[in-house]
């Protein structure tokens, strides 16, 4: 089966898609293990004192996921404002914003929990997404420099604040909640939990946003990949000094380890939630590496991916639905099941081969979905 040529009623960036695409695949890995692995659940699943290499090792993959699909959130939102406006992007990134945030307190969560009105809600990466991108509708009137220097201030200063932790009982609480200090929102039924804290995540988007410009038509692919690698190079740079020092940008500190592959796992235990300056230096320069390479890479390889990253929140609701249908399904079954009375996976090898098989029905939802979006222009398609 041949993948379909993504055109879409206007013209796509193939690498921003393939890039895309591959997040979200790395994504599916990720949430095989929150479905399948929950007998074996740790606190941290990047703790190598209790978890097995493997396992940390198939979470660190996951770490592209967030920060890459958040930098090509305020990517496309340039473009998109590039051809209809600064005024248009704006309306367009706060009604699709609050779209996200009923997702994620809906269906999302339903996903998740199995019901409507969960004693916890957990506000996650949808959730963070949505709040990023009503931000960003007021950030992006900035001047393009400014901008890039809020970008950058929020991205590596945020762990200034690092210090600040309120209580529920004082004021600024709940607006810390959701910025920066995961904690617990007392809810009529019961509590949400700020899982992501969103404000490194607006400095991400804002980020993607001043990077528009070197996607312009008149900006030659060869310098635009010049400028990505150059970029990537100096945030991997950056990150490799705050890890030597050891000290701000990374609440975690790294250990030798017993061989070379514990110790560089030991570098790369970072603080996701909300993400170290240090986790972002080294995921965005990764991402920006990718997305350089995938520019010099002929459009014929990459569809597959572009696929997958063409439609990405119809991407997304499926593949939940699709674990949780599933997993209900073996359990009810009873295939599967171990001593935990959970469906459980044997290893880190077992969730990436049901991620590969998952991924065939998922291909075959989003090659249909972006056709739809390639053959009608309809608000809501825009969305998925």
């Amino acid at each position: 089966m041949t993948a379909p040529e993504i055109r879409g009623p206007a013209p796509r960036i193939g690498s921003i898609d393939a890039l895309r695409g591959l997040v979200m695949l790395l994504m599916l890995v990720d949430h095989v293990r929150e479905f399948f692995y929950l007998h074996a659940q740790v606190r941290d699943p990047m703790d190598l004192a209790v978890t097995s290499p493997g396992l940390v090792a198939t979470r660190l993959t996951s770490h592209l996921c967030a920060p890459v699909f958040l930098l090509l959130t305020g990517l496309s939102a340039s473009l998109y404002a590039g051809k209809h406006g600064t005024g248009a992007a704006a309306r367009f990134l706060v009604t699709r914003g609050l779209f996200l945030i009923a997702l994620e307190v809906t269906l999302v969560n339903l996903a998740w929990t199995r019901q409507l009105l969960p004693p916890v809600l957990y506000l996650q990466v949808i959730w963070a997404i949505g709040l990023s991108m009503i931000a960003l509708a007021a950030l992006l009137w900035l001047p393009r420099l400014a901008l890039a220097s809020v970008a950058l201030a929020i991205m590596l200063g945020h762990n200034l604040l690092d210090g600040i932790v309120l209580a529920p009982d004082q004021a600024g609480y709940a607006l810390w909640s959701i910025l920066h200090q995961r904690g617990f929102l007392p809810l009529p039924w019961g509590a949400a939990r700020t899982s992501y804290p969103v404000l490194p995540w607006i400095g991400v988007a804002a980020a993607g946003y001043a990077l528009g410009p070197w996607f312009a038509a008149e900006c030659p692919p060869a310098t635009r990949r010049q400028r990505l690698f150059a970029l990537g190079g100096a945030a991997l740079a950056g990150f490799l000094v705050l890890r030597g020092l050891d000290g701000y940008g990374e609440l975690v500190p790294w250990q030798p380890g017993a061989s070379p592959g514990a110790t560089i796992l030991s570098i790369l235990n970072l603080t996701k939630y909300p993400p170290s300056a240090g986790f972002l230096l080294v995921t965005l320069g990764l991402g920006l590496w990718l997305l350089a390479a995938f520019e010099a890479v002929p459009a014929s390889r990459l569809r597959v991916l572009q696929v997958f990253g063409g439609a990405p929140l119809f991407f997304y609701l499926v593949h939940l639905w699709l674990l949780r249908l599933g997993y209900d399904a073996l359990l009810g079954l009873g295939l599967g099941v171990g001593a935990s009375g959970r469906v459980e996976a044997g290893g880190p090898a077992q969730l990436w081969l049901t991620a590969a098989l998952l991924s065939l029905p998922l291909y075959a939802a989003c090659r249909w979905m972006v056709g739809l979006k390639r053959r009608r222009v309809h608000p809501v398609l825009s969305y998925l």
